[in-house]
Formats: structure tokens, sequence, C-alpha cells
């Protein structure tokens, strides 16, 4: 996954610290950064991998510009057995995010709720 601020920023280090603050399971496997020679910002995440859960997730900050960004066609889908816990990532992902469904009860679950985040990441939430 490609995190990156709609004003061209690197993001990937803020979008691990609001993973982490999410899900108490976060675990970064893997830290590359971009050094003086590029081509990506000098310190930026040039790859990153992390576990969520038994996950394991890849994110880097681009130096390529693409005239795209995420879709909520594609999201990261995490079943919780506690609702405290689905409660909690719920409102630290929401946060300066988007919510395309609430945290409610549907037909096909006790408690889901369906978002993007501040990064523009798609989650689907749901209690198992």
């Amino acid at each position: 996954m490609r995190i990156g601020g709609r004003d061209g920023q690197a993001q990937a280090d803020r979008a691990l610290a609001l993973y982490a603050a999410a899900f108490p399971d976060v675990e970064v496997l893997e830290m590359a950064r971009y050094g003086a020679e590029g081509p990506g910002a000098p310190g930026s995440v040039q790859k990153a991998r992390f576990r969520i859960g038994a996950q394991e997730v890849l994110c880097i900050d681009s130096p390529v510009t693409h005239a795209f960004t995420f879709t909520p066609s594609l999201s990261l889908f995490v079943t919780f057995t506690d609702t405290a816990a689905l409660d909690h990532a719920f409102n630290t992902l929401s946060e300066g995010g988007g919510i395309l469904m609430p945290l409610d009860a549907y037909p096909f679950s006790p408690r889901f709720a369906w978002l993007t985040d501040r990064f523009g990441v798609s989650w689907q939430a749901s209690l198992a």
C-alpha cells in the first residue's frame, strides 16, 4: 500500500503510528528508509513490512506522484472477537477519515463498520 498525502508529503510513519494506536497487536517486521541518494526524500519510508494480528501488510512512501489514490472497492477487512477492541479501532481509524457504513448491527454481522482512514485506506471491521 502506498501511503501518500494529498499534499504529496510522505506519510507512512504517521499511518503506521495510527495503525499501532488502533490495533493492540501491530508489529513492525521490517523498516527501510531512503537515504540521501534517493530516489525518495531522505528518511522517508522506502518499505515498511508490518503485521496486524496474523496479516502482513507492506507500505511505502512512493517517490512517484500518481494521478490516483485509494478506492473503497478494496478494503482491509479485520474481524474482532471483542466489542471494545472493535469500537476502539473504529474510533481511532475514522478520526479525520470518512464513514462509509456506520458502526452498527447489520443482517450479516452483529457489529460492523466500513470506513476510510485519514490516509484514504479503506477498512471494514466486523465482530465475529
